[in-house]
């Protein structure tokens, strides 16, 4: 693949993500714009890429350099978390507790219809900690134990929830509407099976690929939220609450095999320090914004300190049957 011009300008480093440091007048829509064709060049190249230096304020000015550099923002579905919506297509990061990590992951793998493109600005940096890591998938799928992978490839994972108005995004969040009938049509359409509870709470199973072909390079990838969903990935008090009120089988969100078999703890944390040993991260500054392939390139949320203002943007709508999924869904 040939490089682009802006790519002779990369710092590319072995812990943190490529960096590119721009000297920018002006305002950074117009310039992110003049540059759009060489920075999607670049995303392609690198799978993921932080530009630095630009003059970014608020979420207007975000939202400007998103539009410049997208093919359409997507509305965001399904959500496992309510976000602040700036405008179309424009929204907060998600709402998790700071304490806490939100372990890598691929935004909305679940969905038959996902971004392929992730952008993140920072308008205020945290004061300790809060970085948006990244970790390439097939590096990560291939440093996976071989008999875990086939595994997935021949059954998928599993995505089970269980919404209610406490915990997590409520019906209307994740699906856009309350009313029965649009939700049960929704859900039938996306391959989604479905089951009111006595108490009105809608419990969900979808099976997805955990592996697929990225549609540009065919290269496989890693491609789920097995182990960011999955129950043994919260904090253990946090995990015995959950369990404790809600049940086992209820819980507001947990991930299982394709056949519905449950994921062991050890699986999980398997796939994590697999994460980790190939993370990349660099501390956010005021005014960065990252780019990121969403389905070459996982990513996280670090515990931080402090307030911490990032803006995100999802991009270019993949549809899983253009990515050779191991596992057939059938939407209706």
């Amino acid at each position: 693949m040939s490089s682009s011009p802006v790519s002779v300008l990369v710092d590319r480093r072995p812990s943190a993500p490529p960096l590119l440091s721009p000297a920018v007048s002006g305002d950074a829509a117009s310039w992110v714009a003049e540059h759009r064709d060489d920075l999607r060049a670049l995303v392609q190249e690198e799978g993921r890429v932080l530009i630095r230096g630009l003059p970014l304020r608020d979420a207007a000015e975000a939202a400007a350099v998103f539009r410049a550099l997208a093919d359409g923002l997507m509305t965001e579905r399904e959500a496992f978390a309510p976000r602040h919506s700036y405008a179309d297509g424009v929204y907060s990061s998600t709402p998790w507790p700071p304490t806490q990590p939100m372990c890598m992951h691929h935004e909305l793998s679940y969905l038959l219809e996902f971004p392929g493109l992730m952008l993140f600005a920072c308008l205020t940096p945290p004061t300790r900690g809060g970085a948006t890591a990244v970790a390439d998938s097939a590096t990560v799928l291939e440093a996976l134990p071989p008999s875990l992978v086939q595994r997935f490839e021949r059954e998928g994972w599993m995505l089970m929830r269980t919404y209610n108005d406490e915990i997590g995004a409520s019906v209307a969040e994740a699906f856009g509407t309350d009313d029965r009938g649009a939700v049960e049509s929704y859900c039938r359409a996306q391959g989604i099976e479905f089951e009111w509870q006595p108490d009105g709470a809608l419990c969900t199973r979808q099976r997805r690929s955990a592996v697929l072909h990225h549609p540009v390079t065919g290269q496989r990838c890693w491609f789920n939220q097995i182990a960011f969903l999955n129950e043994w990935t919260l904090a253990p008090d946090v995990r015995e609450y959950l369990v404790d009120v809600y049940g086992a089988d209820r819980l507001p969100f947990t991930t299982r095999f394709g056949n519905g078999e449950p994921i062991d703890e050890d699986v999980v944390q398997v796939i994590n320090e697999v994460y980790e040993a190939n993370t990349l991260r660099e501390p956010w500054q005021a005014g960065d914004l990252l780019l990121v392939d969403n389905i070459r390139t996982a990513h996280s949320r670090e515990p931080f300190e402090g307030p911490r203002e990032v803006i995100v943007g999802m991009a270019d709508a993949r549809r899983l049957e253009d990515c050779r999924p191991t596992v057939e869904v059938r939407g209706r």
